[in-house]
């Protein structure tokens, strides 16, 4: 099969295409003709050796695919030969990756593509998706009603956020760079759009947000000041942090906040020490 493959990591020269044997699936596998694949910063990381973990030998870039199931392993009962199937988590601790026209991946990694969605869409919103509704859903347990602001509303997670958000009833405050990404944010769902780069950024927020302030934060960007996040969160908000190596070594506000851990992110209860909106616990 042909893949794009390196073999230690490095700067991006180090990825080869060429031939490799093609996989046959093992016990709980399935093989999936691949017919789309997206990257992702993580493939970055890997490749290049800034997020190390084990790799095989050559290993193959990737993290998200779309395509067919090819063959079953013994003990995979949930697909046939013939499925339209996404999936994302490949290419990680030692899983081989997706920028193949084969790729085995363990069942569990894999899903039904919905009738209607192209290969290219399912596999270019895997992992993003999964990463937005890990965090509305899974970290900050986002209702219907409650105000979502997303700080990168065009991004790959932020453009998710957005749209997952509004699926569920939410109001949704994005922010953007340009007067095109604004008009691309509201064709996504968001209810109001503010630019990053206005003076009265915070200002414009506050206004949008309302009386009772923001309920969810989604932050993807790197943060830069969580101080004035927390102020503009609702009493007892939630805070989800989702920005990449760049934004682990944030240490900004830790006092004002407290960290409960989900996959791909990092979410906070703000803990707002104003008496008139909340006690302090």
């Amino acid at each position: 099969m042909r893949a794009a493959y390196f073999e230690t990591t490095g700067t991006p020269d180090v990825i080869s295409v060429g031939d490799l044997p093609t996989p046959d699936p093992k016990p709980g596998e399935v093989r999936v003709r691949v017919t789309a694949a997206s990257i992702n910063p993580i493939d970055t990381y890997i490749r290049s050796g800034a997020a190390p973990m084990p790799l095989p030998k050559p290993a193959v870039t990737g993290t998200d695919f779309a395509g067919f199931v090819d063959a079953v392993g013994a003990g995979a009962t949930r697909f046939k030969p013939g499925d339209r199937v996404w999936g994302s988590n490949q290419g990680l601790l030692g899983r081989q990756g997706t920028c193949a026209e084969y790729v085995c991946a363990g069942e569990e990694w894999v899903h039904p593509t919905p009738p209607g969605v192209k290969d290219e869409q399912a596999a270019c919103a895997a992992l993003v998706g999964i990463t937005a509704h890990l965090g509305l859903f899974g970290c900050a347990r986002l209702k219907a009603g409650e105000t979502v602001f997303v700080n990168g509303g065009t991004g790959g997670v932020g453009s998710m956020v957005v749209q997952m958000a509004k699926a569920s009833g939410a109001k949704v405050i994005a922010t953007v760079g340009s007067d095109e990404k604004g008009r691309m944010a509201r064709d996504l769902g968001a209810d109001h759009v503010v630019n990053y780069k206005a003076a009265d950024f915070a200002e414009q927020v506050k206004a949008a947000a309302g009386p009772t302030g923001i309920q969810v934060w989604y932050e993807t960007q790197p943060p830069t000041d969580l101080n004035r996040t927390v102020e503009l969160m609702a009493a007892r908000g939630r805070v989800v942090v989702m920005a990449g190596r760049p934004g682990r070594r944030s240490r900004t506000a830790r006092s004002t906040s407290r960290g409960c851990h989900c996959p791909g992110s990092r979410c906070s209860t703000s803990r707002r020490a104003s008496s008139r909106r909340a006690p302090t616990t």
